[in-house]
């Protein structure tokens, strides 16, 4: 029997981020997007409910919440209904800390997890997309090189968030003549390292403005053994980059449903032609595929995230939750834009801006088919 039945600890954790989505966010989500910044009160307050850091162990000084898949969407969905900028902001070093947890060595653990643990917001990122066209996780232009003890990285990054204060990165690398996601390893920079150059500026992106981003140049980067992820075990490449995409599509989950719910009172509330908007076919059918599409897209995310916690390749899975919703939020907030017709345009509303972070999230892995 197929079953997502969540447990009291996720009901709970998905309790206390949809409050504080609805509590939060939402009301400061303009300003924000306008000043391109986020409030740093905001990122320590996220922290202190253990957004983003749950799943660090006790033996770490961490809250203990089990490392779950499933536990991440849930957490995802709601700050994305919240606001996909804020959410992709105070979620960002979980893309440093949950490969740690993941397949760090206790040595790794030992070090870095307990930084990562307190009360206030401690900014760490992922390193993952590239300045290329086409890029893909599965062809890494930046390489690793194995000399003596030691590993020589070179390559470039980009949209690597809070590139500017960042303490760590974790650089994923191509390592070895293998091809695809089984190629890949990670590699923790500390942000002092010699031959690493951050961009003095951040990153001017379409969407997801108060998300900041840097670019990162590693110019014979060399760090031992030691903080190889894994060391010489290395990492699963598809699980990792697997959790990037179903984080991903989880984001577009709850943007797509805020765009819905949005929508649908609007639409019963506008008069046009002596009757609610809502009444006319188009745009019925245009809402009934919205709330449909947004269903869809939720249990999609939900399998690939269950197929992840069983310990099973979950590629497939993920990957087809990302297209799909990837491709259909942007859909979806286009049609919140045109069922407010001029409202949508103008940014007293935040149909516009929910357009512009919908297109900006398809693109934050490489390039996408929506």
């Amino acid at each position: 029997m197929i079953s997502f039945k969540l447990t009291k600890e996720q009901e709970l954790i998905q309790k206390t981020a949809r409050e504080f989505a609805s509590g939060e966010l939402r009301e400061i989500a303009r300003d924000c997007d306008e000043e391109s910044e986020v409030p740093k009160k905001l990122l320590d307050k996220a922290w202190e409910l253990g957004l983003a850091n749950a799943a660090v162990p006790e033996e770490f000084e961490g809250i203990g919440m089990e490392r779950s898949a499933m536990t991440n969407v849930l957490i995802c969905e709601e700050l994305g209904y919240g606001c996909a900028s804020l959410a992709s902001a105070i979620m960002a070093p979980a893309g440093f800390i949950q490969p740690i947890i993941d397949f760090g060595t206790d040595a790794q653990k030992k070090k870095y997890l307990p930084m990562y643990a307190g009360e206030k917001f401690v900014p760490a990122a992922l390193a993952l997309h590239e300045p290329h066209f086409t890029f893909d996780p599965a062809n890494m232009r930046t390489t690793a090189q194995k000399q003596g003890s030691d590993w020589v990285i070179n390559g470039s990054k980009r949209l690597v968030p809070f590139g500017s204060t960042a303490l760590h990165f974790l650089v994923l690398a191509k390592t070895g003549k293998d091809i695809g996601l089984n190629s890949l390893d990670a590699f923790i920079i500390p942000r002092d390292a010699k031959g690493l150059t951050i961009s003095a500026e951040n990153e001017p992106t379409m969407g997801l403005k108060p998300l900041p981003s840097s670019k990162i140049t590693l110019d014979n980067v060399t760090v031992p053994n030691a903080q190889r992820l894994g060391e010489d075990k290395g990492i699963d490449g598809k699980r990792l980059i697997n959790s990037v995409r179903i984080a991903n599509a989880a984001l577009c989950v709850g943007q797509a449903k805020a765009v819905v719910d949005y929508s649908i009172p609007y639409a019963k509330d506008r008069i046009a032609f002596g009757e609610p908007i809502a009444k006319k076919q188009a745009i019925a059918f245009m809402l009934a595929n919205m709330y449909t599409e947004t269903e869809a897209m939720r249990w999609m995310v939900w399998k690939a995230a269950s197929q992840l916690d069983q310990g099973v390749d979950a590629t497939k899975a993920t990957t087809l939750a990302q297209h799909y919703t990837n491709k259909n939020t942007i859909v979806i907030a286009d049609n919140g834009v045109q069922i407010f017709g001029g409202h949508g345009y103008i940014r007293d509303f935040p149909l516009e801006m929910w357009l512009r972070n919908a297109r900006t999230l398809t693109v934050m892995e490489g390039t996408s088919a929506a």
